[in-house]
């Protein structure tokens, strides 16, 4: 989950902000940073407790805790830190120092920090600014690693808050045909519907949706295989993934709903095709087919390149050629991607590439999409945002005369990124077609 936090660094003014956005209310994320219970589950480094001894949140309050690591190494760190601003839910501001056993402040060791709660859409960015006293001292920190502390402490945050909201970071698991591992969250009630990610993102990227969902379904968000906390087993076969999500329907009962996002729906299609009456609705976000010219095509040996990539271990190259070749995007933006968080993600998935490159099979070649791959006849929703490239409006009317029960709706103001950026609207369409 580091790949999901902004570093920024302000050598002149000595200031360091590290940012993450969570899929959890402003409330509770201000609850989990301000209650001794919450915050002694998740502060501090990974493999670190954390012990308070006075939490008084309130301007002139103290906050005294110490930090040490679980395997006893080295001495435990105390520190003492003075709230001199309390906003709730959205603003704290504190004098963080480090003491001695007997809470005697380590000279100077002042941290001025302010840590700010922003209602994002599909959940809240929480930032953490701190001021250094000296240079020296924002140089010290950062080489004792407490970058990675931020990054590590948001990671147990995100897991800790999801849990009290109902263990949607608790990962539970089915064991597919082939015997891999499929991890998934569930939350919600109503009829199951299980939430297939595009490539490069794995549930956590959909659990913004996932939460938006769980209002009118039972939503199962999983890791496909290869991702996240799922296992993988070699070769790969489309036909695999789809034996995976058969056996999250018989999690969820037997029968479900399929939401696919980009390539994922058109796995979901493939799915639909081959597990019959065992799903019972398709929701397709933007099947990602060119099939005419409003779009360069695919490679025709583009598996084979990723492929080659990854056997080299040249990982942000494979990221790279899929963002060339397969998103269409110009080589002039794809600098800016490198410098997202979001790009170290893509390459910790960038093994999985090619399986999606599998799924999408010839439908990116340029043609028109064949007649008789998908024998699917049951109610399908091809969603669309308004403001997406011609592609995605021509692929949804594709299938729409494919597909006896298909149905096109387009979304107003969005596009590809509708699912990551504008959970609550795509929910909104889903929910909506239910009534």
């Amino acid at each position: 989950m580091k790949r999901k936090t902004t570093i920024r660094k302000n050598h002149e003014r000595r200031e360091l902000t590290v940012e993450r956005n969570i899929a959890m209310p402003v409330q509770l994320a201000w609850e989990g940073w301000t209650e001794p219970e919450h915050i002694t589950k998740w502060w501090g480094p990974k493999d670190w407790t954390t012990t308070v001894y006075e939490m008084d949140v309130r301007p002139g309050g103290e906050w005294r805790y110490s930090l040490q690591a679980d395997d006893n190494s080295g001495e435990a760190a105390y520190c003492r830190a003075t709230y001199e601003e309390v906003d709730a839910p959205g603003k704290l501001v504190y004098i963080d120092t480090f003491a001695d056993s007997d809470w005697n402040i380590v000279s100077d060791s002042e941290m001025y920090t302010t840590v700010l709660f922003e209602e994002k859409s599909g959940g809240t960015r929480i930032s953490i600014l701190t001021r250094f006293a000296t240079s020296e001292q924002f140089d010290n920190a950062e080489a004792m690693g407490m970058i990675e502390g931020f990054t590590d402490a948001y990671d147990r945050l995100e897991v800790y808050l999801e849990t009290l909201m109902g263990g949607k970071n608790t990962m539970e698991t089915v064991i597919s045909k082939d015997g891999t591992q499929i991890a998934y969250t569930k939350q919600g009630s109503g009829p199951a519907l299980i939430l297939i990610s595009s490539a490069a993102a794995d549930h956590q990227d959909a659990s913004p949706l996932s939460e938006q969902l769980s209002a009118h379904f039972t939503v199962y968000n999983y890791d496909r295989r290869g991702r996240g906390q799922s296992t993988d087993t070699p070769p790969y076969a489309a036909a695999r993934e789809v034996e995976d999500i058969e056996a999250l329907i018989a999690a969820a009962g037997g029968q479900a709903y399929l939401f696919g996002s980009s390539s994922g729906a058109v796995l979901a299609l493939e799915a639909a095709n081959l597990l019959g009456d065992s799903v019972a609705k398709l929701y397709l976000y933007e099947p990602p087919f060119i099939i005419n010219d409003s779009r360069k095509p695919v490679p025709g040996d583009y598996v084979e390149h990723l492929n080659i990539l990854i056997k080299a271990e040249k990982r942000s190259e494979a990221v790279e050629y899929f963002a060339s070749e397969a998103l269409g995007i110009p080589g002039e933006y794809i600098g800016y991607m490198k410098a997202d968080p979001s790009w170290n993600k893509m390459e910790s998935l960038a093994h999985t590439l090619a399986y999606d490159g599998i799924i999408m099979g010839t439908t990116q070649s340029g043609n028109p999409l064949p007649t008789d791959s998908w024998n699917v006849t049951i109610p399908t929703l091809i969603m669309t945002g308004e403001n997406s490239e011609p592609l995605f409006h021509d692929s949804a009317r594709a299938l729409v005369e494919l597909l006896p029960q298909a149905a096109a709706h387009s979304l107003a103001g969005q596009d590809h990124s509708a699912v990551i950026m504008a959970p609550d609207v795509v929910a909104k369409a889903i929910a909506d077609s239910e009534r």
